[in-house]
């Protein structure tokens, strides 16, 4: 097998299982495109070593080390929601889930020509919808943003091929297009709804720790400045970073040494929140019953933006197809057994948990990584579920059948010679 056609597969598995494509960003182009300003990679692969004691106490990028808590600690996440005078309004929660975020990006919408969207008190994200989230957060003026980063974007505008030390592509095309949507006024935009009690959280994985690391996104954006801006997008592009394909992201943090009195400075190496899962509703000892953890919301809303039914596909004898299904379902059998855990949280909580998921109302299928009229045809119909109030069944909209637009099947066969062609 050629080399192309094995990184193809690599990226198509990855993406696949941890649902990273950002809905502004994804490019595959030659290597000879991208120029040394925009390049994601440091030109030395050698770390300044740290410890955890060190980590723990670290300022990312010189701003204070309380913009940042262990996601699995349950006692820092009940002191973070519980200084938030808004948490108890209903929650939003984003999953992962690649191009299919057009999903939730379109739910929103229609949810906001409803006319009874509410003001989140709380909105997590992870991976694709840790790009999300920040548009959520600030409310449905950036809606139209959210219709333009999901139905207008293709394979082209995230990633080109050509290694870098430690992955199989270089993402500098998605770094400068999230430099491009982060901007200052959107981070003043979010800072003025963190006054207000609100918070939005936003998940990483800490490679060097095997920890998810959850942001307090608004408490940046608060700080304002350059450092707060260059952080608020390190995050995104952190959380949508999939794991030896696409380049984890060094985040620069400084901790005062205590026998010398001197500030020592190193990078932190973090990559794709879904790593640790694929949705953040809280840490993972307490949605196991394995810790305490209140939550003052009554009504937590999730957005799985995934298929999570079987789909029967006859696979070829070809390492592409076995490998395509194998992650197809390994990434659902993931979802299905975070959510059975946040069904049982709910319900030890008496929390009103709804959650909306990619069922069998909508069948169009994909031709190609970042399809264009996939993600618009996803969009529409998460759109019309939103506007129509039906995104949120009780059983998560399966028994429901509506018209759904034609499907191709044959564009279902992930066979070598379809992966090659992309």
């Amino acid at each position: 097998m050629s080399g192309p056609t094995k990184r193809h597969i690599v990226l198509c598995a990855a993406l696949m299982t941890f649902g990273t494509s950002l809905p502004q960003a994804a490019s595959a182009g030659p290597a000879g495109e991208k120029h040394g300003a925009e390049k994601t990679r440091a030109s030395s692969t050698e770390r300044t070593p740290f410890t955890p004691a060190e980590a723990t106490a670290a300022r990312p990028e010189g701003l204070p080390a309380s913009v940042r808590i262990a996601g699995d600690d349950a006692r820092a996440f009940q002191a973070l929601i519980d200084g938030a005078g808004r948490a108890g309004d209903p929650w939003l929660v984003l999953s992962g889930g690649g191009e299919n975020g057009a999903f939730a990006a379109g739910l929103l919408a229609g949810w906001s020509q409803a006319g009874d969207r509410p003001a989140f008190g709380v909105i997590t994200g992870v991976s694709t919808g840790a790009l999300i989230a920040p548009f959520a957060f600030v409310g449905s003026s950036a809606d139209g943003a959210l219709r333009q980063n999901y139905t207008e974007i293709s394979a082209a505008d995230v990633f080109e091929f050509g290694a870098t030390p430690e992955a199989l592509t270089d993402t500098w095309p998605l770094k400068e297009r999230i430099a491009r949507s982060v901007t200052p006024t959107l981070l003043k935009a979010v800072a003025a709804e963190h006054a207000k009690g609100r918070r939005l959280l936003v998940a990483t994985t800490q490679v060097d720790s095997e920890r998810p690391v959850l942001w307090d996104m608004g408490a940046i954006a608060a700080y304002g400045g350059e450092r707060a801006l260059r952080l608020f997008r390190e995050i995104v592009l952190a959380s949508t970073a999939v794991p030896g394909v696409f380049p984890p992201v060094m985040i620069e943090a400084t901790v005062q040494d205590g026998r010398t009195n001197r500030t020592k400075t190193f990078g932190e190496m973090h990559d794709d929140g879904g790593a640790m899962g694929p949705f953040y509703l809280g840490p993972a000892p307490a949605i196991a019953g394995e810790a305490e953890l209140h939550l003052p919301a009554h009504r937590v809303y999730l957005v799985v933006n995934n298929r999570l039914t079987p789909e029967f596909q006859m696979a070829t004898r070809s390492t592409l197809s076995v490998l395509g299904r194998s992650m197809s379902a390994a990434i659902k059998a993931q979802t299905q057994a975070a959510l059975a855990l946040a069904k049982g949280f709910a319900a030890r909580s008496d929390l009103d948990l709804r959650i909306a998921e990619i069922d069998g109302r909508f069948t169009q299928t994909s031709a190609a990584p970042f399809d264009r009229g996939y993600m618009q045809a996803l969009f529409a119909h998460g759109e019309a579920l939103g506007r129509t109030g039906t995104a949120f069944e009780p059983d998560g909209g399966r028994s429901a059948r509506l018209p759904a637009p034609s499907t191709d099947h044959s564009a279902r066969d992930l066979s070598s010679q379809n992966l090659a062609a992309r």
